[in-house]
């Protein structure tokens, strides 16, 4: 272990405060404020979330990108048969989790993920940077591979494979995800470790709004 005792590191949190009065009654109002807020920020990659799944009754979780959001809830886009991909499929269930620290900001995600449209995946990959594409071919993710040689290997077939096609077409296995949000707690940083948490939750399609303890 290094010399740095971790129990001692503190920061004490006053830049916001999140009352009722200041906060939206929709969630996905608060969480557009939020993250517009965050962009403004100049925080890396505001986009930078934790997703977490199930599998086994095991919780697994990894840092990923969220793509977008709208009223329906959250996407991402991945390789559908990564690891995220079979665990999605085992149990619909999970979580995503963002943090803006320069905000002393946290939002968890509950809900329930889907698979979006197939014009919607092949919209935004098109999208991306043309060696982006490529690389979904490249890569069967989450799949043991030798060494790094393999990867290059492949790159360099699908390259030359696809430098004639205008478009590169969009691999099957590949696409998007939507979380349909159940819950949505907002926790802003306070004084004292006196947190500010709002929890909204979905009862038929109404939220419900309620102060947590920190």
């Amino acid at each position: 272990m290094g010399d740095t005792d971790i129990s001692k590191l503190r920061q004490n949190y006053t830049k916001h405060e999140l009352t009722e009065q200041l906060a939206s009654l929709d969630p996905m109002s608060q969480f557009s404020e939020w993250f517009d807020n965050a962009l403004k920020s100049g925080i890396l990659e505001p986009n930078a979330m934790v997703l977490s799944t199930i599998s086994g009754n095991k919780p697994k979780s990894r840092v990923i990108l969220l793509k977008g959001f709208d009223a329906r809830g959250f996407v991402f886009f991945t390789n559908y048969s990564s690891h995220k991909g079979h665990e999605l499929a085992e149990n619909a269930f999970g979580n995503m989790t963002f943090f803006w620290d320069q905000l002393e900001r946290q939002v968890r995600i509950e809900g329930i993920f889907e698979k979006i449209s197939l014009e919607e995946s092949q919209e935004y990959f098109w999208s991306r940077p043309r060696e982006s594409q490529i690389g979904a071919w490249v890569s069967n993710q989450s799949e043991v591979i030798a060494g790094r040689e393999i990867l290059d290997e492949k790159l360099a077939y699908f390259q030359e494979k696809f430098k004639n096609e205008a478009v590169v077409p969009k691999p099957e296995y590949w696409g998007g995800y939507l979380l349909r949000p159940e819950s949505i707690e907002f926790w802003q940083g306070r004084p004292n470790r006196l947190h500010d948490r709002l929890l909204y939750t979905l009862e038929g399609n109404i939220w419900k709004r309620e102060r947590l303890s920190p």
